[in-house]
């Protein structure tokens, strides 16, 4: 009988001590507050196009977008990985322990070999892990799977101490960013700077339907998904300078998965193509600004 060996090749799994940490989640939980937006359907080919055009200001500032690929093909099992920790991973063949993460579920750090600048956490997801350590984790809903309206659309916004949807955040509206900004100021307001803060923001204007964002247009296409971005990016400045109000905040910029527009005879996502699993990734600090 043939023995199968259940060992895997030390060039395939990699040593934790050559991976390349670009920060120490370690020293940022409990001394910064944490944002993570998510531009929902956001394709790292656009992305990387009006990032080089320099139509999105602002996003630039910090950093050039990361070529990354997704968790999962649409909304709820991106998610559903990214809350655990398992947030887009390079696009580039990397060996397993020399991959950068930000957090890891503590109950792995046995079996596995721990990241030493991951921040481990206890508890069901990294949302719960930072309530365990005296965050406020607040979530701002946008898409369908957000809006606490069903069973399945309550899991994700249920990860929070604190979630909010409203009809006016929907994708079909066209200044749902906006709309999710005036009602974020508010409720930052009655946050001291003590207080750290966990906020989740689904940004879902460049999730279909698009065309509006672009005169004349009037069919979702690449052209009005790039004028979404633009869009978004027009307004994400003052998201920030709510934060840098509050003092210390590291960001976390990504999508859940991209959408076709007939690439291949495909479109839209929920289907593994590579425009859908292929996303922009960044972090970033929001008083640190890059030439």
């Amino acid at each position: 009988m043939t023995k199968i060996s259940h060992e895997v090749p030390k060039e395939v799994i990699g040593d934790p001590k050559k991976a390349q940490y670009t920060v120490n989640m370690n020293e940022i939980v409990g001394s910064h507050d944490i944002l993570f937006i998510c531009l929902d359907t956001l394709r790292y080919d656009v992305a990387y196009d009006q990032q080089e055009k320099e139509n999105t200001p602002v996003l630039n500032k910090y950093g050039k977008w990361i070529k990354c690929h997704a968790p999962g093909n649409y909304t709820f099992p991106s998610h559903t990985a990214m809350f655990i920790g398992a947030l887009p991973t390079r696009a580039e063949p990397i060996p397993l322990f020399e991959r950068e993460k930000l957090f890891m579920p503590k109950d792995f750090s046995a079996s596995l070999k721990t990241n030493p600048n991951a921040f481990l956490f206890e508890g069901g997801s990294f949302v719960e892990g930072l309530a365990n350590v005296g965050y406020e984790t607040i979530c701002i809903g946008g898409v369908g799977f957000f809006n606490k309206r069903t069973p399945i659309n309550s899991v994700l916004p249920n990860l929070f101490q604190k979630s909010y949807w409203h009809p006016s955040f929907s994708c079909h509206i066209p200044k749902s960013f906006e709309n999710q900004l005036d009602f974020i100021e508010k409720k930052l307001m009655k946050y001291s700077s003590d207080q750290r803060i966990f906020m989740y923001v689904n940004i879902d204007s460049i999730h279909y339907p698009n065309s509006f964002y672009l005169e004349g247009s009037k069919e979702d296409n690449i052209e009005t998904h790039a004028a979404a971005l633009r869009y978004v990016d027009s307004h994400l400045d003052r998201l920030f300078e709510m934060f840098k109000k509050r003092g210390k905040t590291f960001v976390i910029a990504c999508s859940d998965h991209g959408s076709c527009y007939g690439e291949d005879g495909y479109n839209f996502h929920c289907l593994s193509h590579e425009i859908v699993y292929t996303v922009p990734y960044k972090h970033f600090f929001l008083e640190e600004e890059y030439e």
